[in-house]
């Protein structure tokens, strides 16, 4: 029997499952079927690869040497596969969370022109479920940090953080808080809120925060059903809410909080399904992208120029900090609702 790629798939899967009825599991095979392939594929190679115990599967001191090399030959053979697929379908399908701009697709074909890019706006959790049955070929999804109830991202998929971005207040423009830099807990607990409704993602960002004031139950005038009804319900209603700099809108004002939430922007893939020079192609263009739109909301700018270790991974495209970089007193925004990649 000759080694085939197929072999070391089922071994790589093998050692990552830990057991055999596991990797049967992952591999969609009855146990006995792939216990069988098992033994095919140690006489090939002359030995046993795992030592079988109650417990599941160790590496033999052969497996030990073998198995890296099979992986390797298994992701290498992935990324054949992915870039031949790429290159014979020319299609590029990427998901975003609630509203994608014009501009976002615009600055991912000028930096793809090899492939042509489509793009789809639905849930977060919607996207990972399409990346995850290969209907999309990757989705950009908001993954708050530190907060409890949090989807988990399904372990086979792989995934990068393209930003991390605060979470600050958004208040109307003629607010008494509106000018300040920062805002703390006190003030907080004497707003009024527009809250997004149970099930959308930022929901439970919304929980976190008011568990951590000790206070559950906040006045909350409404219950939007996205950013951009929160952001007029702030607007017309007087209402405070909670957003990211990008995922709110020209007409309210954001202030930062001196006890800062985060999200991270998260772009999901398949291993394997993006040739490793396209995928770097599309990182690097998201995170061009991300700085761009910023640059439109200077309060921010500002903010991120002068704080470059929150950014780390934005570090290629942030200039240096400087002294004398003029601060925005008004702390206006010049564009519309920004590029809902980091936080809609």
């Amino acid at each position: 029997m000759h080694l085939e790629i197929r072999h070391a798939r089922v071994v790589t899967t093998l050692a990552e499952a830990g057991s055999i009825s596991k990797a049967a599991q992952k591999l969609s095979l009855p146990q006995p079927s792939l216990t069988a392939q098992l033994r095919r594929i140690e006489k090939a190679v002359g030995g046993d690869l795992f030592v079988r115990s109650a417990f599941g599967i160790t590496p033999t001191p052969l497996g030990e040497r073998l198995i890296p090399m099979l992986a390797d030959l298994a992701t290498r053979a992935d990324a054949v596969v992915a870039e031949a697929s790429s290159l014979s379908s020319g299609i590029l399908r990427i998901g975003n969370a609630e509203w994608t701009p014009v501009t976002l697709r615009r600055a991912l074909q000028s930096s793809l022109p090899s492939v042509e890019v489509q793009t789809v706006t639905l849930d977060p959790a919607l996207g990972i479920d399409a990346v995850s049955r290969g209907e999309l070929t990757a989705a950009l999804v908001p993954s708050p940090e530190a907060v409890d109830g949090v989807r988990e991202l399904d372990p086979a998929l792989a995934k990068e953080i393209i930003v991390r971005e605060p979470i600050w207040l958004a208040l109307p423009r003629d607010h008494a808080l509106a000018h300040r830099t920062t805002v703390s807990r006190r003030h907080l607990l004497s707003l009024s809120w527009v809250h997004h409704v149970p099930g959308h993602w930022f929901h439970v960002v919304e929980e976190h925060l008011f568990r951590k004031l000790d206070h559950p139950t906040p006045e909350v005038l409404h219950y939007a059903g996205g950013h951009a009804e929160a952001m007029s319900w702030v607007r017309d209603a007087g209402a405070a809410a909670l957003a990211t700099p990008t995922g709110s809108t020209s007409d309210v004002r954001l202030v930062a909080m001196t006890e800062p939430l985060r999200s991270r922007l998260l772009l999901v893939w398949r291993p394997g399904s993006i040739h490793p020079n396209t995928l770097r192609q599309l990182i690097d263009a998201l995170r061009r992208y991300y700085c761009e739109y910023a640059r439109t909301i200077p309060r921010y700018w500002n903010w991120m120029t002068e704080r470059p270790t929150d950014f780390p991974e934005l570090a290629a495209f942030l200039p240096r900090p400087s002294r004398w970089w003029p601060r925005d007193s008004a702390g206006d925004q010049q564009q519309g609702p920004a590029t809902r990649t980091a936080a809609t």
